[in-house]
């Protein structure tokens, strides 16, 4: 199968590609401006459409067996591994990253498939001993019902199959709505989730340029019992207010602050890969991205030269081209905003280490910023993009009083030698993810998800599923 078999522009709607809509929009690669594909805006009636598409399937895709469901779900994962290459492809062209990186994330997004194929077989209940000799006390757990899936542009596959495995392996189906800036690869995992074999109306895909309508059709509707979101706390709080009069069921993976902590007893070459890593990967424009690298006095200069020197060398470029580590920003509005947190800290007394200006108008130069300080707007504000400022600091309390100095609490990383500080450290930090000695954490084996300000809910691991199940409890009376 080529790239271009795998390209399709409009929503899948009950095991059918619609022809639902009047308008188009372009999808455009952002290292260059040029368009991708033109695709078919279904609006409002493509979402109404697939949520009754949804509930009536949901019917008899509740009854089905979790062996038979969890069957599906690797006959998906194996097309999806089977077409990385061109997934991949689909991938860099729409959303930017280097072809390296996509590659990644088509393993890593079939990696919760893989694992919540068998992890529905594993939704058990319980028997509780009774509270009096003629009853039996039994929970079972079902499916939620209908799942809207509301994902960003920066992951266009992995946050996708985050949301929908867990929900699938539970019995529930789904609504898919990706961002308009990165609809095909969604629509290219859907193609392939119709050759595994999921039945009309289990996994439907809309897309559109009004996000705001389709979101709060979403949130309002009855039949749509719980919302799966991953995007920005502004946008996070929005679902939420939309979603109280159904009272629906919400996982909100938001915004984020993620300080990197580097005492004085690091490894300081370990630490410098770690945030490269964890700041730089798809250039800066991740949640659990570094927005705060804090360094011991001790250590700073070591650290700040080493950084410095590995952040120059990346190669800034088109995703597709050969030995590219970062690739262009989404969008202008990406570009101005990480000009204007440059101009600020410079106006604030910052250095300059290596890059801190716009290659053009696709690309911005990966930046070190030295002597950054706490009134400098990238404390508060989430970065999304290729830019690491060094701030120092001088003791363990201060570093912990620092680092959680933000409403968000979604990653966190720090990198120290001492066990005992590891311990310490770890517990106090007011994150839902903490990599200590690392800056990759994710991996579907694992709970993903923040607190504060960053949201709410797990997603991977064996409490991943749980969002989507109901308890029920049943007892049994006059057993005699």
């Amino acid at each position: 199968m080529k790239t271009n078999d795998l390209i399709f522009d409009r929503s899948f709607v009950n095991g059918k590609w619609t022809n639902q809509g009047d308008e188009t929009f372009e999808v455009t690669n952002p290292a260059n401006g040029n368009s991708i594909q033109t695709v078919l805006d279904g609006g409002i009636q493509i979402t109404e459409m697939a949520i009754n598409a949804a509930d009536r399937a949901f019917k008899s895709w509740r009854k089905t067996t979790a062996k038979y469901r969890g069957d599906i779900l690797e006959k998906w994962n194996y097309l999806i591994l089977k077409h990385a290459k061109e997934l991949a492809e689909i991938m860099t062209l729409e959303c930017g990253k280097p072809f390296s990186e996509s590659k990644g994330e088509v393993a890593y997004g079939a990696s919760y498939i893989k694992w919540f194929a068998e992890e529905g077989k594993r939704t058990y209940g319980d028997v509780i001993p009774p509270h009096s000799e003629d009853k039996r006390l039994v929970v079972i757990k079902q499916p939620v019902g209908v799942v809207a899936a509301i994902t960003p542009w920066n992951f266009p596959l992995a946050m996708i199959t985050r949301k929908v495995a867990p929900a699938l392996a539970a019995g529930c189906t789904v609504v898919i709505r990706p961002t308009y800036e990165s609809p095909l690869t969604a629509l290219a995992i859907v193609y392939l989730s119709q050759i595994a074999g999921f039945p009309p109306g289990v996994i439907n895909v809309i897309v559109g340029k009004d996000s705001a309508a389709m979101g709060k059709l979403l949130c309002e509707s009855q039949k749509v019992k719980k919302i799966s979101f991953t995007g920005s706390t502004r946008i996070g709080h929005i679902l939420m207010a939309q979603s109280a009069s159904t009272l629906k069921k919400l996982s909100l993976e938001l915004g984020g602050n993620a300080p990197f902590i580097v005492f004085e007893d690091a490894d300081i070459d370990k630490a410098v890969k770690g945030a490269i890593v964890s700041k730089f990967r798809n250039a800066g424009q991740t949640c659990v991205c570094v927005n705060r690298i804090l360094v011991h006095e001790k250590v700073y200069d070591e650290f700040s030269v080493k950084l410095t020197k590995a952040v120059a060398s990346l190669k800034v470029g088109d995703g597709m081209l050969a030995n590219v580590n970062i690739g262009p920003m989404i969008n202008i509005d990406a570009i101005e905003k990480t000009k204007e947190f440059v101009s600020d800290a410079i106006s604030k007394g910052a250095k300059i280490l290596t890059g801190g200006k716009p290659i053009n108008q696709y690309f911005f130069e990966p930046t070190v910023i030295g002597n950054a300080t706490r009134e400098m707007s990238f404390s508060d504000d989430e970065i999304f993009g290729p830019l690491a400022p060094l701030y120092k600091f001088t003791s363990d309390e201060e570093a912990i009083k620092i680092a959680n100095d933000t409403i968000y609490g979604l990653a966190s990383y720090f990198y120290s030698e001492n066990v005992s500080r590891c311990w310490r450290v770890a517990e106090a930090l007011e994150y839902g993810m903490v990599g200590i000695n690392e800056g990759l954490v994710s991996t579907e084996v694992a709970p993903f998800g923040g607190v504060k300000f960053s949201g709410h809910g797990r997603e991977g691991s064996k409490y991943g599923i749980e969002d989507y199940l109901e308890i029920k409890y049943m007892c049994f009376g006059n057993i005699i």
